[in-house]
Order: C-alpha cells, then sequence, then structure tokens
C-alpha cells in the first residue's frame, strides 16, 4: 500500500507534489470529477477566504464529459452562465467567460451572439478548469468507503489506480435499480485490490477524510433486451462518435429514444445521410417528439425557490409530481426540433421523399439477428395496439441514462437510512440521512427528493453553494433567495397579496425587504 502523494492534470502525466502523507486527515474527500464536483472544487480553491482541505478522486486520467456525445454541432441546452463558477461567483478565475479572455477566444465569443455555447467548448472549459485546480487527483478508482476510529476522521476511502478506464461507456443492465436504492455489484476487497476486469493487483491508495462528497455520474442505460449484440451495430447514444464511422457504412440505421440524445444523433445522420445513402429511422414509446418546456417562465422551475418548494412537499406528492413535469428535463431542445423539421422539408422540394422514418408511440419489445446480419426489431404502436417489425442494419439506442449505487458504499450501506421504495434519504442540504458521525454530501442524486432541477448544470452551482454553507462556519458565497417573479408556495404568494391570508383565516402582514429570508 502507497500514500498518495502525486495526481495527474488534465491530459498531462505530468507528477504533482502533494503535501502530507497517509496519515493526513483531508476535511472533505470528493469522489467522481464530473461537472458538479469540478465546480465545488473551482469554489474551494478560487476563493482567499476558504480554508479547506479537500481532494477530489477521480477513476478517468483526465476530465472528460460525455466524450461520446460531443458532436461537431451540438450546442449546451442550458447559457454559458451555468458554467461551474459564475452563478455563485460571476468574478472567479475559473469562469467561462475567464476561460475565453485566457484562451483568446473572448472577442470571437462577442461576435458569435449566442447565449448557448458548443458542448465540444464546455468540455474543453472544464478540462482548462480541471488543469488549473490542484486537488483533483485523477486515475483513482475508489473501491471502498467505510468508517473509522480516529481522532478528526470520520471515514476512511480506498482507491486503486486502473490501467484503462472507460467510465462513461460502461452500461447499465435493466436489472439494475437506480442510486436511489439498487442492486449492486460486489465490492472489490480493500484486502486484495484487483482490477475486476483483469484480476491483476492494483496500486492503491488511502486517505482519511472528515466528510465525503459522492458526485459519481450517471451510467449509459441499455434495456437488457438490448444487450448482448456485438457493440459497433447495437449500442447506446454515449457511444455513438466511437462507432459513427462503422454506422455510416450500412445501409439502414435505426435510432431508439425521443430525448436530446437521440435527436442530435438522428440530426447528425441525417445531415449525412446524402453522402452515404443509408435508410434512417426514428422510433419512440413517447406520445411523440415533443420540445422541452423552454418558455422563461417554465424555467423558473430550475431556480433555488423552487428546490425549497418541492423539497417541502411529502413524498407521495413529490413521486407523483416528477413524472408529469418530464418534459421540463426530457424531450428536445426546440431549435434541435426546428433544425431537423427544416433539413426534411429542404430534402423535399421537387417532391423528392427523404429516405427517413418516423414513428411515435412505439416500444420495442423484442430484437433479434437475422441470418443476414440485420436486426428485426419487433414493435407494438400502443395507441392503436398494432405490432409490426422492420430490420435496420444498425439499432443506435437514447435509453437513457441511470444511476447505479455505487459499490464502494457498501461498506457504509447499512448505516444509510432509505424510503420505503429503497431509495436513498436525502436532505434539504444534500446530505445522506445516515447514522455515520461523519456528513455524506451527494450531487445529482436527489431527483425523488430535490425535483426536475436536481441535474441542472446551472442549479449545480447552487448545490455547491449550499454544502459549502454546511462545510464552513461563514462562507464567502451566499445562498440566492429572491431569483423567481413567481410564488411556488401559498405561504409565500399570501405575504404580499393584498389582504392575503393562509387558510382564509389569519390575515399576514406584508413582507418588508428586511423580512426576506436569508438562506441562514
Amino acid at each position: 500500500m502507497t500514500s498518495d502523494r502525486d495526481h495527474t492534470g488534465g491530459s498531462s502525466e505530468a507528477e504533482r507534489t502533494e503535501s502530507g502523507g497517509a496519515e493526513d486527515v483531508h476535511d472533505i474527500v470528493g469522489i467522481g470529477l464530473g461537472p458538479f464536483d469540478l465546480g465545488l472544487a473551482a469554489l474551494i480553491e478560487g476563493h482567499d477566504e476558504i480554508d479547506l482541505d479537500a481532494i477530489f478522486l477521480e477513476q478517468k486520467p483526465s476530465f472528460s464529459w460525455h466524450e461520446g456525445m460531443l458532436i461537431e454541432d451540438a450546442t449546451l441546452e442550458v447559457p454559458f452562465l451555468a458554467d461551474v463558477v459564475t452563478l455563485a461567483d460571476p468574478t472567479s478565475p475559473y469562469s467561462y467567460l475567464n476561460y475565453l479572455e485566457e484562451t483568446d477566444r473572448l472577442y470571437e465569443f462577442y461576435f458569435y451572439e449566442t447565449f448557448q455555447t458548443p458542448r465540444r467548448e464546455y468540455d474543453a472549459y472544464c478540462r482548462w478548469v480541471a488543469e488549473r485546480l490542484e486537488s483533483p487527483r485523477f486515475s483513482r478508482r475508489v473501491i471502498d468507503v467505510r468508517p473509522v476510529d480516529h481522532p478528526t476522521a470520520n471515514f476512511q476511502v480506498t482507491a486503486i489506480r486502473p490501467d484503462d478506464v472507460a467510465a462513461e461507456d460502461e452500461v447499465v443492465s435493466g436489472t439494475d435499480r437506480d442510486v436511489a436504492g439498487g442492486n449492486r455489484t460486489e465490492p472489490t476487497s480493500v484486502d486484495e485490490p484487483v482490477d475486476a476486469a483483469r484480476g491483476t493487483e492494483r496500486e492503491q491508495f488511502t486517505y482519511l477524510t472528515r466528510d465525503l462528497v459522492v458526485g459519481v455520474g450517471s451510467k449509459p442505460f441499455v434495456p437488457a433486451e438490448f444487450r448482448g449484440f456485438p457493440d459497433d451495430s447495437v449500442f447506446h447514444t454515449a457511444r455513438y462518435r466511437y462507432n459513427r464511422s462503422n454506422a455510416l457504412d450500412v445501409d439502414s440505421i435505426a435510432v431508439i429514444g425521443s430525448g436530446q440524445s437521440a435527436a442530435e444523433v438522428f440530426q447528425d445522420l441525417l445531415a449525412r445521410q446524402p453522402n452515404h445513402e443509408y435508410r434512417l429511422d426514428w422510433v419512440t414509446r413517447s406520445d411523440g417528439f415533443f420540445p422541452m418546456e423552454y418558455s422563461k417562465l417554465g424555467l423558473q422551475h430550475f431556480a433555488p425557490e423552487y428546490v425549497e418548494y418541492v423539497t417541502e412537499l411529502p413524498q407521495p406528492v413529490r413521486d407523483d409530481l416528477i413524472p408529469e413535469q418530464e418534459l421540463l428535463y426530457k424531450g428536445i431542445d426546440p431549435d434541435t426540433s426546428d433544425e431537423i423539421y427544416e433539413e426534411l422539408y429542404r430534402r423535399s422540394v421537387g417532391g423528392d421523399r427523404p429516405d427517413v422514418g418516423l414513428i411515435a408511440m412505439t416500444e420495442v419489445r423484442d430484437i433479434d439477428r437475422t441470418e443476414a446480419g440485420r436486426y428485426r426489431l419487433d414493435c407494438r404502436q400502443w395507441q392503436s395496439e398494432t405490432t409490426f417489425s422492420f430490420e435496420p442494419s444498425v439499432v443506435i439506442l437514447g435509453t437513457g441514462y441511470h444511476r447505479p449505487t455505487p459499490p464502494f458504499l457498501d461498506g457504509i450501506d447499512q448505516r444509510i437510512h432509505r424510503d420505503d421504495r429503497g431509495r436513498l434519504e436525502i436532505t434539504r442540504e444534500y446530505t445522506l440521512k445516515t447514522d455515520l458521525d461523519g456528513t455524506v454530501f451527494v450531487q445529482n442524486a436527489g431527483l425523488h427528493t430535490h425535483g426536475v432541477g436536481t441535474p441542472d448544470l446551472g442549479l449545480g452551482t447552487y448545490r455547491n453553494v449550499v454544502i459549502l454553507d454546511q462545510l464552513l462556519e461563514e462562507s464567502p458565497y451566499s445562498i440566492p433567495t429572491d431569483t423567481v417573479y413567481q410564488d411556488f408556495s401559498p405561504a409565500s404568494f399570501v405575504r404580499n397579496a393584498p389582504g392575503g391570508s393562509l387558510g382564509g383565516t389569519e390575515p399576514l402582514e406584508r413582507m418588508s425587504d428586511s423580512d426576506r429570508p436569508t438562506g441562514e
């Protein structure tokens, strides 16, 4: 076993010196380094008033974000202000605008005249931030977390150095449950660190920490019936860029699903179709190819006030609410939808019909490999109760993502509270309810407790501010409390409404600015 005294930053393999040894106790250890934990690291290192000993462990050798979906023309669905720091600290050296300045692209972005940024540039920006931070530790796959009897530490975290990691490409079968509570794979023994994929011993690292923040990403979800086929012929959209060249060489392609990822893959294949002459079909079980809700008042459901409102609702009410709001966080970006239609329209000028098929309200019930090497998809249009089949050569699955429960939590699993559906119980402050002495914060794991804004990049900054408010006696970042023009709770509305009273019996005084909540 070795103490951890090195880490790689960005794509570099250069060693950096790390102070202290194996017995050092960190204030917080982050597990996973996606945009959310990256933002937390940047907020910690970006302010001189913060004195926290924090490190972040990431199994990949450098930062990467949905590499398989970094399609050339794809844009981020949220404004550039939803970078990893700006909504908490616009003056941060790790802001997107400062990235543009440091990379001599500020004027180019100014003339670009759009609020959204290319997705590939967002990935490049995050890499730029990661390379400038001292707290990330790359090539560290966490295999175990357990309580520890120590004067100042509450947890021991064990990690190994993997030779090769394809974290974003791992798929989750239809039998796995999500991060809210589910079937976990067998944990790697802490006493015998082994790379499960190879059966070889791995270099091992241990860390002591007061608190934890779990920020592991979601995994591509592939239904069980689609497993076991050649990876280059039946694959998730998460692997699209890796497998695209093979797909372009066949005579027919089917895209399954109606979310943004499926739409972007369909759009990219549609643009390339004239040069390759394949048949292109798009199938979804959803009611239609509907756009996401993107009105300005609708977007206020991604504000801190709405999070506060949702966390106060009874859990059964939240469970009924989330499915009703799917178009707030699922569906297709309206611009993408328009661009697809416009391309189809241009193709049909002069009476030509694009070799394209789109059908909604249709579930794919089974898939079989034919003798000709195609894939027979048995389908059912559920509204008309009609069954049919067709045989594409390549099947691309936009079947979403799951959050499988990390196996490294098995060491504390019996101390974690779950609801009657087996889901993690998460407090308003993004901590797990546990019987442990230390605190476990979670990133992007509370759709069932905190509502539709849980995976939103912009609200990730708000969540990090709330987390820091718990970690620090006095945080330099203020919790935003007055950000929307609407009220979500009657109690809030009647405070300012003329003659307002809650329950019709007790009038409330109008709320002055000095009476507004401070977030403390």
